[in-house]
C-alpha cells in the first residue's frame, strides 16, 4: 500500500491569543510544554504509518520556513504553500492533485496539524484500518470520535447501518456545530459521533469526487497543475488558487457524496481549540486547576487554567473559572466561560 499522510497547517489560531498569533500560530508552538510543537507531536504519530518522505504539509506561504525548521526531513517539494487561505476544500485538492501526479495509487490521510491525541496506539490501529478500507476502492472515510459530553464546538456526524466484517458505519449524514440542547439530545441517542475532521482515501476517489462535487475548484487544479515541481509553480498557483472557492470539504464533497463511511474512535481526541478544550486534557490540582510553567502558585483559585512557560513565578490568587496566559509581552486574563470571545478581545 503506497501510504501518504498530508498535514493540514494553514490556520492561524486565534482563540489561542496569546499564545498563537498570525506570526506564530498554534500549530508551531509547544502548548503542552513537552518539548515538541503540535506539529510535531501530529508527524510523530504517524512515522510507523509511513516514510518521512511520504510526508507532506500544506501551509501560508509565510509559514513555510517554520516548517521546514520544525520539519526538517519533510522533502522540500512536500511543504504546499497555500498563498491565500480558502479554506479545506482547495486546501485538498491542491494537495491530491500533486500527490496524484507522481504517486497514482497513492492512500491518503488528511489530518488537521493542532490536534492532540493520547493513546497513540489505539489512533494507529485505527487509522490502519480505515486505510485497509480505502485502498483502492471507492470509499471515503472520515474517522468519528465518541462522544465523552455535550460539546457544542464540534461538528457531529450520525451514525448510519454498519458495514458487514468491518468496524465501519455508514453515514446518514454530518450536522453542523449545535445548540447545548441539542448537543445533549446527540449525545444521549448514542448514534452521533464528533467530526475529527481526519479523512482517509486513495488519490482517485477524492480528485473524481471532487471533479463531480466542486468542478470549478478541479478545473483551476487543472489549470495549475502543468506547473507543479516546476519553479513556476509558484508564481502560477498565486494567480491561479485565490480564484477557488472558498468552502470546506465537508460542505464540498463530503455532505454530497454517496460513499461516505465513518470508523468510530476512542483515543482520546482534542481539536484544541481553544484554553477549554486544552484545560480538559491536562493533569488538574484537586481544586482542578491546569498549569504549564516553571513555578505556578494558585492561591483560592478553582477550575483555571495557567499557561505561562516563560516567566520564572506566576502567583494567582481569588480567581475562578479563569485563563491566564502569557507569551512575549501579551497578557490574557479572561474568564474561561468567554472564551469564544477571544478573537474579538485580542484584534489590533
Amino acid at each position: 500500500m503506497d501510504t501518504h499522510v498530508v498535514i493540514m497547517a494553514g490556520g492561524i489560531g486565534s482563540r489561542f491569543w496569546p499564545m498563537s498569533t498570525p506570526q506564530l500560530p498554534k500549530q508551531f508552538v509547544d502548548i503542552m510544554g513537552t518539548g515538541r510543537t503540535l506539529i510535531q507531536m501530529t508527524a510523530d504519530r504517524f512515522a510507523p504509518l509511513c516514510p518521512e518522505e511520504s510526508l507532506w504539509v500544506v501551509t501560508g506561504r509565510r509559514y513555510v520556513q517554520l516548517v521546514k525548521d520544525q520539519l526538517p526531513d519533510i522533502p522540500e517539494d512536500h511543504i504546499i504553500a497555500e498563498p491565500e487561505a480558502r479554506s479545506t476544500a482547495p486546501c485538498i485538492a491542491y494537495a491530491c492533485w500533486k500527490i496524484r501526479m507522481h504517486y497514482p495509487d497513492a492512500n491518503i490521510v488528511f489530518t488537521p496539524s493542532d490536534a492532540l491525541v493520547i493513546d497513540v496506539t489505539e489512533f494507529r490501529r485505527v487509522v490502519c484500518a480505515a486505510l485497509d478500507f480505502t485502498a483502492g476502492q471507492n470509499r471515503i472515510v472520515t474517522i468519528g470520535i465518541k462522544p465523552s459530553r455535550p460539546e457544542t464546538g464540534y461538528g457531529y456526524i450520525e451514525e448510519g447501518p454498519s458495514v458487514e466484517g468491518t468496524e465501519l458505519l455508514e453515514v446518514n449524514s454530518f450536522r453542523e456545530k449545535p445548540c447545548l440542547e441539542v448537543a445533549r439530545s446527540y449525545h444521549e441517542s448514542g448514534r452521533y459521533l464528533w467530526n475529527a475532521g481526519i479523512f482517509v482515501w486513495n488519490v482517485n476517489t477524492i480528485t473524481q469526487a471532487l471533479r463531480q462535487y466542486a468542478p470549478s475548484i478541479a478545473a483551476v487544479m487543472d489549470e495549475m497543475a502543468p506547473s507543479f515541481y516546476t519553479e513556476k509553480e509558484e508564481e502560477v498557483v498565486a494567480g491561479l488558487f485565490p480564484q477557488c472557492e472558498k468552502i470546506s470539504i465537508d460542505y464540498a464533497v463530503m455532505e454530497k457524496a454517496d460513499c461516505i463511511y465513518t470508523l468510530p474512535a476512542d483515543f482520546g481526541w482534542s481539536d484544541l481549540g481553544t484554553w477549554g478544550s486544552l484545560r480538559s486534557l491536562m493533569p488538574c490540582d484537586g481544586d482542578g486547576n491546569a498549569v504549564v510553567g516553571n513555578d505556578v502558585r494558585l492561591y483560592d483559585s478553582r477550575g483555571c487554567i495557567v499557561h505561562a512557560p516563560e516567566l520564572s513565578k506566576v502567583v494567582v490568587q481569588g480567581l475562578e473559572g479563569y485563563i491566564v496566559a502569557q507569551h512575549g509581552d501579551r497578557l490574557l486574563v479572561c474568564r474561561l466561560d468567554s472564551e469564544q470571545n477571544i478573537t474579538n478581545y485580542a484584534k489590533d
